[in-house]
Parts: structure tokens; C-alpha cells; sequence
């Protein structure tokens, strides 16, 4: 079975739920783990992940935290899960020549990274937009306007 790890579960619901709010609201660590139900280790682990990726910035001092780097339609879910889990190759032989031993005599290798090619890029035609305009809790009209006349890009 395919799937993506909890640190990625989390680290998307952490990010649409910064994505509901203003784009200029700061949150810290604790209120994200607070939101999502996690230890603030975890929360905090996370947070730093997508600041390395640029997908969340941080903010210094007694009144900072972590707010979104780009408006939520400039996010892509490919960004996501190949900022916690690295770039996404179903098998070996999808990573590109030399990645695996049977890689010369295999009779699917170019069928998987067909696959793999597709994986991608719908994980890559997904906004964070378009994921909390899926949730019934997202309050999309209140999100849409702010994220979308920001400058961030």
C-alpha cells in the first residue's frame, strides 16, 4: 500500500489550517499543536521542516511563530510531501538510471515510472487552496479573499 507518513498528515493539517486564517496571523508552536492534536515536539519538528522548505516562514521575538510563506494557491501538495519525505519515487527504478540492480532486464521499469511521473504530478495539481475548499470547516470565502491579494508569491 501506498501511503505518506503522519508527519506529512500532519504537516498538511497544520498547513490548511494556517491557510483558513489571514495571511498576516502568526502561530506559534504550541497553538499549532494545540490545533492538530499533537505533541509540541512533533508541532515544533514540523513547523522547522517547512521553514526549511520555504513553505512556512518563521517569526523572531516575544510576539513570533510561523505563518505561510506563499498564499495557499501558490502551495502545492508535492511540495509538502517532498519537503518531509524526500522526492517521491514509488520504486527504485523510478528514481532514474543506475537506481536499481534489475534495472536492464526489467520488463516494467518503464511502466513504473510512468506511474510515478502521474503520482507526481497530481500531487503537484493540488493547491493547499484546493484542499480546504474541500473541508466543510475551512470557511473558504474568508480565506480566498486575504490569500489571494497577498504579494507573497
Amino acid at each position: 500500500m501506498l501511503r505518506i507518513t503522519r508527519q506529512t498528515d500532519y504537516a498538511i493539517v497544520l498547513l490548511t489550517h494556517m491557510a483558513t486564517r489571514p495571511m498576516d496571523e502568526i502561530h506559534t508552536a504550541k497553538d499549532a499543536a494545540r490545533w492538530a492534536g499533537l505533541p509540541l515536539p512533533m508541532a515544533s519538528k514540523i513547523l522547522k521542516t517547512l521553514v526549511r522548505a520555504g513553505l512556512v516562514v518563521s517569526h523572531r521575538g516575544v510576539k513570533g511563530g510561523y505563518g505561510l510563506g506563499r498564499r495557499p494557491d501558490r502551495i502545492m501538495i508535492r511540495e509538502v510531501v517532498e519537503a518531509l519525505e524526500g522526492p517521491i519515487h514509488i520504486t527504485d527504478c523510478a528514481q532514474g538510471a543506475g537506481s536499481c540492480e534489475q534495472e536492464q532486464g526489467c520488463p516494467t521499469r518503464v511502466n513504473w515510472q510512468r506511474i510515478n511521473a502521474v503520482v507526481r504530478e497530481a500531487l503537484d495539481g493540488i493547491s493547499l487552496l484546493e484542499m480546504i475548499a474541500a473541508s466543510p470547516r475551512s470557511g473558504l470565502l474568508r480565506v480566498e479573499a486575504p490569500a489571494l491579494h497577498d504579494t507573497r508569491v
